[in-house]
């Protein structure tokens, strides 16, 4: 069930804008405004949880299903060398609902430690055309899934 004025909700709702790459009844996986690296996706569940604890033990495995999927995604589709994939509970977490962040890597990209530097998208055509590579990357995981 969506938590009124969640922005994550919201997008996986469709009430707001995202750069979704993927989307089911259990998670929804889309664009970071703010991208460690381009390509950055998050992958929250579809009902609102806060944190890894407040998310049911029965959707734990699902959840990271996709995030195991998006992450293969993100390196198939954007030829990334790896992901660095990660997750804040309450400290740092910039959304109250639970997300996981699946960055692409590659050797010698300069992310250090757990200095994240932002960058940004030239607009929402470069967005749009990443997302666009992650969504194809996903084709062979589509359990029932829905994308924009």
């Amino acid at each position: 069930m969506p938590a009124e004025g969640c922005l994550f909700c919201a997008i996986t709702t469709g009430e707001r804008p995202g750069e979704v790459v993927f989307s089911d009844e259990v998670a929804t996986a889309f664009l970071d405004i703010r991208p460690v690296f381009k390509g950055h996706v998050l992958v929250a569940p579809a009902a609102h949880a806060e944190t890894l604890t407040d998310l049911p033990p029965a959707s734990v495995g699902p959840f990271f299903q996709r995030v195991q999927a998006v992450a293969a995604a993100v390196e198939r589709g954007l030829g990334a060398g790896g992901t660095f994939v990660a997750m804040n509970n309450r400290i740092s977490q910039s959304v109250p609902h639970l997300h996981v962040h699946v960055v692409p890597r590659n050797r010698k990209d300069g992310l250090r430690g757990f200095f994240w530097p932002r960058t940004a998208y030239d607009g929402p055509g470069e967005a749009a055309s990443y997302a666009l590579r992650v969504r194809e990357a996903l084709t062979p995981f589509r359990p029932s899934a829905r994308t924009s």
